[in-house]
């Protein structure tokens, strides 16, 4: 099994940036992508960003260019810089890995969650 704790995540005007943070323990060494799912009030939970261990990375659209997800491997820690945050992107960010031979699609563990509000 492995636990997420993700830290980071705040109230920021249109424009900020906020970095997240997720600590990964436990059965590390099955992990394969880490990455960020949100959930915005009403709206399905959706995929941000993606990070394999080979260092690949993929983002939603709606993220590209302003949003650079990074991870450290020895710290088994990833990281999402959001840059440029528009109101639109605030949801509830969650942390989560899938192993080898999982689907990002449907991850293996998820973090606790952690709020991101963009005012206007």
């Amino acid at each position: 099994q492995v636990q997420l704790v993700e830290s980071g995540g705040g109230l920021v005007q249109a424009g900020g940036s906020l970095r997240l943070s997720c600590a990964a323990s436990g059965s590390i060494f099955s992990i394969n992508a880490m990455g960020w799912y949100r959930q915005a009030p009403g709206k399905q939970r959706e995929s941000v960003a993606v990070i394999l261990r080979g260092s690949s990375t993929n983002y939603a659209d709606s993220v590209k260019g302003r949003f650079t997800i990074s991870r450290e491997n020895a710290k088994n820690t990833v990281y999402l810089q959001m840059n440029s945050l528009t109101p639109e992107d605030t949801a509830v960010y969650y942390c989560a890995v899938s192993k080898y031979g999982s689907s990002w699609s449907n991850p293996d563990n998820w973090g606790q969650g952690t709020q991101v509000t963009v005012s206007s």
